[in-house]
Protein backbone atom coordinates (compact mmCIF):
# COMPACT_ATOMS: atom_id res chain seq x y z
CA UNK A 1 0.00 0.00 0.00
CA UNK A 2 1.66 3.52 -0.75
CA UNK A 3 2.36 6.12 1.76
CA UNK A 4 2.52 9.63 1.96
CA UNK A 5 1.18 9.64 -1.71
CA UNK A 6 0.62 13.10 -3.74
CA UNK A 7 -2.00 12.97 -6.61
CA UNK A 8 0.32 14.22 -10.16
CA UNK A 9 -0.97 14.60 -13.28
CA UNK A 10 1.21 13.08 -16.82
CA UNK A 11 -0.46 14.29 -20.24
CA UNK A 12 -0.43 10.54 -22.12
CA UNK A 13 -0.77 9.89 -26.10
CA UNK A 14 -4.00 8.04 -26.65
CA UNK A 15 -2.03 5.33 -27.95
CA UNK A 16 0.28 4.85 -24.98
CA UNK A 17 -2.97 5.05 -22.62
CA UNK A 18 -4.60 2.23 -24.59
CA UNK A 19 -1.03 0.29 -24.41
CA UNK A 20 -1.27 0.69 -20.66
CA UNK A 21 -4.60 -0.10 -19.93
CA UNK A 22 -4.20 -3.15 -22.49
CA UNK A 23 -1.89 -4.41 -19.91
CA UNK A 24 -3.12 -3.99 -17.03
CA UNK A 25 -6.05 -5.33 -18.19
CA UNK A 26 -3.68 -8.76 -19.26
CA UNK A 27 -2.59 -8.91 -15.93
CA UNK A 28 -5.31 -8.13 -13.70
CA UNK A 29 -4.07 -4.94 -12.28
CA UNK A 30 -4.86 -1.52 -12.39
CA UNK A 31 -3.68 1.55 -14.75
CA UNK A 32 -2.30 3.10 -11.52
CA UNK A 33 -0.39 0.10 -10.45
CA UNK A 34 1.41 -0.34 -14.31
CA UNK A 35 2.32 3.42 -14.09
CA UNK A 36 3.91 3.32 -10.57
CA UNK A 37 5.78 0.63 -11.41
CA UNK A 38 6.70 1.56 -14.90
CA UNK A 39 8.27 4.97 -13.07
CA UNK A 40 9.36 3.37 -10.11
CA UNK A 41 11.44 1.25 -12.13
CA UNK A 42 12.43 4.11 -14.46
CA UNK A 43 13.56 5.87 -11.65
CA UNK A 44 15.88 3.03 -9.97
CA UNK A 45 17.53 2.57 -13.15
CA UNK A 46 18.17 6.14 -13.47
CA UNK A 47 19.27 6.55 -10.43
CA UNK A 48 21.68 3.65 -10.73
CA UNK A 49 22.79 5.49 -13.81
CA UNK A 50 23.96 8.57 -12.34
CA UNK A 51 25.57 6.81 -9.03
CA UNK A 52 27.81 5.37 -12.06
CA UNK A 53 28.18 8.52 -13.59
CA UNK A 54 29.20 10.42 -10.36
CA UNK A 55 31.72 7.97 -9.95
CA UNK A 56 33.48 7.99 -13.23
CA UNK A 57 33.43 11.13 -12.92
CA UNK A 58 35.29 11.73 -9.30
CA UNK A 59 37.55 8.70 -11.03
CA UNK A 60 38.49 11.15 -14.03
CA UNK A 61 38.83 14.03 -11.63
CA UNK A 62 40.89 11.57 -9.43
CA UNK A 63 43.26 10.70 -12.72
CA UNK A 64 43.69 14.10 -13.52
CA UNK A 65 44.68 15.04 -10.46
CA UNK A 66 47.22 12.54 -10.14
CA UNK A 67 47.77 11.30 -13.20
CA UNK A 68 47.90 7.65 -11.55
CA UNK A 69 46.90 4.59 -14.26
CA UNK A 70 47.17 1.29 -15.62
CA UNK A 71 47.76 0.69 -19.27
CA UNK A 72 45.56 -1.42 -20.51
CA UNK A 73 47.84 -4.35 -21.58
CA UNK A 74 49.03 -4.13 -17.56
CA UNK A 75 45.03 -4.81 -16.64
CA UNK A 76 45.13 -7.46 -19.25
CA UNK A 77 48.30 -9.19 -17.91
CA UNK A 78 46.48 -9.12 -14.50
CA UNK A 79 43.16 -10.48 -15.12
CA UNK A 80 44.64 -13.32 -17.37
CA UNK A 81 46.21 -14.62 -14.30
CA UNK A 82 43.28 -14.37 -12.46
CA UNK A 83 41.35 -16.55 -15.33
CA UNK A 84 44.09 -18.99 -15.07
CA UNK A 85 43.80 -19.50 -10.99
CA UNK A 86 46.19 -17.15 -9.84
CA UNK A 87 46.25 -14.99 -7.12
CA UNK A 88 48.11 -12.02 -8.30
CA UNK A 89 48.68 -8.91 -6.52
CA UNK A 90 46.64 -5.59 -8.72
CA UNK A 91 49.69 -4.14 -10.56
CA UNK A 92 50.93 -0.83 -9.01
CA UNK A 93 49.75 2.52 -10.78
CA UNK A 94 52.01 4.42 -12.20
CA UNK A 95 52.36 8.18 -13.84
Amino acid sequence: MLTDTTPSSVKLTSDLRDRIKSLAHARNQSVHAIMVQAINSYVEREERREALRQEAKLAHEDFVMTGLHLTNAEVIGWMDEIIAGKSPSMPKCHI
